[in-house]
């Protein structure tokens, strides 16, 4: 049996670097959600903040759906 390593450490960095972005979507998404409390305490809107915190998750929820079709495919 031979290992292609090459391969194998293809995967390894193209997970990495797809969890390690995946992971910093969320943030964001929660860091807007966050904002918005924050706008709402001080009596302020924070839409463009909301906006784009849905539009992490959305982005998020995508990138799930994909790797679950390419895993299903």
């Amino acid at each position: 049996m031979k290992i292609d390593w090459a391969a194998l450490g293809s995967v390894f960095g193209v997970s990495l670097v797809v969890t390690v972005a995946l992971v910093g979507l969320f943030t964001l998404g929660i860091t807007g959600l966050s904002r918005r409390e924050r706008a709402a305490a001080q009596g302020q809107s924070a839409a463009l903040a909301v906006t784009g915190a849905y539009a992490c998750f959305a982005a998020c929820a995508a990138a799930v759906g994909y790797g679950i079709y390419l895993i299903m495919a």
